[in-house]
């Protein structure tokens, strides 16, 4: 007994060291420190409510959410069972029996009772019991860092939904007024035209202008519809309710949010320890390093303790009481490799989980890169682009005003409109890109999320809101 348990103090198989991240700095420019906002709440800092219940409803509704919740809950009923693996089991048993006999002297009754109460306990020799145990308990942490990704993941593309759609909006709103004024243009042509002032040259370039920026706008109009469609299936929302919630004003729609950026740690190592996704395959290569120490302990012997109390009689004053108390010692000998085979097993399976890690950490690296040389680019971008949709937009009207005196030709003035038309779509796709990949680096940099910060039960809520309780009334929670 007293080496049983020396050795049960021992786990076979590796013990598990965390892989060091490879970057040491960022190859791309860092954003200028902009503010002082931090991750944590970055969306309240938008400053715009209508996003905000944007994204209450849908993590408070997500399927995806209630998924990983599930997982989670799977998880810690996982490692509860090992947990139990390893501490004795007890069971209790009993029968009562009654018999009668018919002979030639008459009936005979007897009745039989008996009671039994059965012990067990495997000795975790070699520690197999243990490195389930650490196996089960770090995938339950792989579980738990898969939810804020996930919770991540959703805030992002929501955000980034609800900016392409107020971006269209705002791009519907420009094609619609042109395409009002160039209708204007289209009517006051064809009355100069009939009366002999205009060429049908200029008549029909008038025409085929106003039918081009009609079709444009339909089309962006269309693309508009498509970002709702989507907002509604993450959100749950109704569409009606949605469109409520993001009705514009009756004058003009209102402009796109401007987030106050954030400051990036200029140290790679720092950054990568936000990632939640990284942080569930890390937890997924320590449970895949204790599995090589569950095979292993289970090429060595193993050795397990009974015991049973029994009481047995035909009436309860004559109960006998027997006992027994033993020992069995298993050891392998011959298995053909099956088990040399599963350590092998569980090593590749390592391999492919640091493997798997590792591409990670390159992904996310990525990501951030990119991020930051798009938002960079965008950022310089943006006010050249509003010096070139302000001067496009002036050059627009003096050739207007000329047109409209005689003085321009009408070729000059679609010209003029088409510049200006060009530079503002422009204008609105650089300010919708800029925000977009703000809301590309905040999801590359984990979204806030720091190791250690448990998941919320808001998914877990979500889910029994459309899941009948099967539990008995007494059953305890």
């Amino acid at each position: 007994m007293t080496a049983a348990l020396v050795l049960g103090a021992c786990a076979v198989g590796p013990d598990y060291r965390a892989p060091a991240a490879a970057a040491t700095a960022w190859s791309a420019p860092l954003p200028a420190r902009v503010g002082t906002a931090s991750l944590v709440g970055w969306w309240d800092r938008f400053h715009d409510p209508a996003l905000t219940g944007l994204l209450q409803a849908a993590e408070a509704g997500s399927p995806s959410l209630a998924e990983a919740w599930a997982s989670i809950a799977k998880a810690r009923a996982t490692v509860a069972q090992d947990r139990a693996d390893r501490l004795p089991t007890v069971t209790a048993g009993g029968t009562a029996q009654r018999a009668k006999q018919s002979a030639l002297g008459g009936v005979a009754t007897a009745n039989t009772l008996s009671g039994t109460l059965d012990a067990s306990w495997e000795l975790d020799l070699f520690g197999k019991l243990r490195r389930t145990q650490e196996a089960a308990e770090a995938r339950l942490e792989a579980r738990t860092d898969d939810w804020h990704d996930a919770r991540v993941s959703l805030a992002a593309e929501v955000a980034d939904d609800y900016v392409q759609y107020r971006a269209c909006r705002l791009l519907a709103r420009a094609y619609a007024d042109e395409a009002a004024s160039q209708a204007d243009t289209a009517r006051a042509t064809a009355t100069s035209m009939r009366a002999g002032f205009t060429s049908p040259v200029n008549g029909s370039l008038a025409e085929a202008s106003a039918a081009s920026l009609r079709a444009s706008a339909v089309e962006q109009q269309a693309e508009c519809d498509v970002l709702v469609k989507a907002l509604v299936s993450l959100t749950g929302l109704e569409e009606a309710d949605l469109r409520q919630r993001m009705r514009e004003p009756a004058d003009a729609p209102p402009p796109l949010p401007a987030p106050e950026g954030f400051a990036v740690d200029s140290v790679p190592a720092a950054v990568l320890a936000q990632r939640p996704d990284l942080a569930s395959l890390e937890r997924e290569l320590a449970a895949a390093s204790a599995e090589i120490g569950v095979a292993e302990a289970d090429r060595y012997p193993s050795l397990s303790f009974s015991g049973e109390i029994a009481r047995s009689g035909t009436a309860l004053g004559s109960l006998m009481t027997t006992w027994l108390l033993g020992s069995s010692l298993t050891a392998p000998l011959f298995d053909a490799g099956k088990r040399a085979a599963a350590v092998d097993s569980a090593q590749a399976a390592y391999e492919y989980q640091l493997a798997a890690y590792r591409s990670g950490v390159r992904t996310a690296i990525r990501e951030v890169e990119q991020a930051l040389v798009r938002l960079d680019a965008a950022t310089r971008r943006t006010s050249d682009a509003r010096n070139a949709a302000e001067g496009y937009r002036t050059y627009f009207e003096a050739i207007d005003r000329n047109w409209r005196a005689g003085g321009a030709s009408l070729l000059d003035r679609e010209e003029a409109l088409r510049n200006a038309l060009n530079a503002e779509i422009s204008l609105i796709t650089v300010q919708r890109d800029q925000i977009e990949y703000w809301i590309a680096l905040y999801k590359a940099l984990g979204g806030g999320w720091q190791a250690g910060t448990p998941a919320r039960a808001l998914a877990q809520t979500a889910a029994q809101a459309t899941t009948p309780d099967t539990r008995k009334s007494g059953d305890a929670s």
